[in-house]
């Protein structure tokens, strides 16, 4: 396990660091089962590891303190007391020989005496901590030690008196054996390399376990995520296949139910806003039979009013302007009923713009009233619906001029041949700035007090529609040195036909 864990360890920091990053619920499960797995074929690793290996050393170290003390006792009643170096280095090779392989390696002490197996042997091995555990304990021990690159048990006894009466005491002659633990030291090596090479395939069945596992999840959930993307585009009628029972069963469950729920309330908006717009076209159009023959009978009022006496002439002259501004308000109901229907059609024609918005200001006398600043003849062309086009400059003229102050000015220029810039410029006031974002809405009032107007309230809301279908874009701003600006963008080109386009 040497070489596992580093790498684990290793691993770590940058599973930490990798996680963030993860955006994906499958990459994020193939992570996680990899980890897990990783973690638990460590772990049962190491537990197997720690077992087999305290096996095989105990094994080892059984067999070698049981043949020592095998060899010493049947070698020690020949040792003479108390004994000469050479009677201790003849001990000593006795000893060792106790292990056909030759890899014993003995030493035997005796107070100031000592003798090992092989000559000129330092007998590095031998430590502090073990001669004094011998020393003060009649007990075999033992001690593992690590030289160099390999591992050794060190194992240390006393020789005891084997006579009658002297039997258990110690005779002062003690032993040391150190044995190099190299197969066992292979059997431990391929311990870890089994360990390490199981570990991979662990790795590969989590993997395919993850991906599998992630397959089950994420078909619902992708499922899921297509069906609230048709819902989020229109199509309410979107459900889901409930399949099993589990959490995820339910939640396509609560699903259907709740887009079930919200196609029925859009169902009843739409009917109800379908109802209205219907209620306002039928009334408008239900009004204008009455509407033009009141305009009839006003026009004979007003021109026998100077024939009347004052008061009935006021009269006649205030029935005639609110009949005029009612029938204005007719007229424009009708064309916001239209673009609410998707009924607005577009006749597309090839002008000359400037030509068209110098004819705006002709037709209703505004020529002298307004700056107009435009470029010549065929500079800017384009493709759009004449009659919208003067229903858009005529409502942002005669707004500029009710509601603002002289000089107004128009201008027309061409944005890189791709697109019209229409400008119309006030010196008035300006527009309040928490009324701005509400200028283009219907019947909008700055002033709630104010329950009646010039006009009908729909001629910017008409402009904002006769703009949109054109694919533009208007809005309105404040000028830094005074006054308004409406700013109309209309594209120079389309595709569509000229003609007969719905909306």
């Amino acid at each position: 396990m040497r070489g596992l864990f580093p790498r684990l360890r290793g691993l770590l920091p940058r599973l930490r660091g990798l996680f963030p990053r993860l955006r994906g619920l499958r990459t994020r499960l193939v992570v996680a089962f990899a980890l897990v797995a990783a973690l638990t074929a460590a772990t049962t690793g190491a537990l197997s590891f720690r077992e087999a290996r305290t096996g095989v050393l105990q094994q080892s170290q059984d067999t070698v303190i049981k043949l020592l003390r095998t060899q010493v006792d049947r070698l020690a009643p020949q040792l003479s007391f108390p004994p000469a170096e050479a009677e201790l280095r003849r001990f000593a090779a006795d000893v060792a020989r106790a292990e056909p392989s030759g890899s014993w390696r003995v030493l035997v002490g005796y107070e100031d005496l000592s003798a090992t197996s092989r000559p000129d042997d330092p007998f590095p091995e031998l430590t502090p901590d073990l001669r004094e555990a011998v020393d003060s304990s009649p007990a075999t021990v033992f001690q593992r030690v690590n030289t160099g690159d390999h591992t050794s048990l060190v194992v240390g006894m006393s020789v005891t008196f084997a006579g009658d009466e002297n039997r258990g005491i110690a005779s002062g002659v003690q032993v040391f054996l150190t044995v190099p633990q190299a197969t066992e030291q292979r059997y431990v090596d391929a311990l870890v390399t089994a360990v390490e090479r199981a570990t991979v395939p662990a790795l590969g069945v989590a993997v395919l376990l993850a991906l599998l596992a992630a397959r089950g999840v994420l078909r619902p959930v992708r499922a899921l995520r297509h069906a609230t993307r048709s819902i989020a585009e229109g199509r309410l009628d979107t459900r889901l296949a409930v399949n099993g029972s589990d959490e995820l069963a339910d939640l396509s469950h609560t699903f259907n139910e709740t887009a079930a729920a919200l196609e029925e309330s859009v169902a009843e908006l739409r009917g109800m806003e379908a109802r209205a717009r219907r209620f306002a076209a039928d009334v408008s159009h239900e009004l204008r039979t009455p509407l033009a023959a009141m305009a009839a009978v006003t026009d004979v009022l007003d021109e026998d009013a100077a024939r009347l006496d004052p008061d009935t002439a006021t009269a006649v002259r205030l029935i005639s302007e609110e009949t005029v501004k009612l029938a204005r308000l007719v007229d424009d109901l009708m064309e916001i009923s239209r673009f609410d229907a998707g009924a607005a059609v577009l006749h597309l024609d090839e002008i000359d713009l400037a030509e068209s918005l110098r004819r705006t200001l002709a037709d209703r006398a505004w020529a002298d009233l307004v700056d107009a600043d435009l470029p010549p003849p065929d500079v800017v062309r384009g493709r759009v619906d004449p009659r919208r086009l003067d229903v858009v400059v005529a409502n942002l003229v005669g707004n500029a001029l009710r509601h603002g102050a002289r000089p107004v000015r128009l201008s027309l220029r061409a944005d890189g041949g791709r697109s019209a810039v229409i400008e119309v410029l006030d010196s008035g006031p300006g527009i309040p700035e928490d009324v701005l974002p509400h200028v283009f809405e219907r019947f909008y009032k700055s002033d709630t007090a104010r329950t009646r107007t010039e006009g009908s309230g729909l001629g910017l809301a008409i402009t904002a529609e006769n703009v949109r279908v054109h694919g533009g874009s208007v809005r309105a701003a404040n000028r830094p040195e005074g006054g308004a600006v409406f700013t109309v963008e209309l594209p120079l080109r389309r595709d569509e036909p000229a003609h007969g386009e719905h909306l």
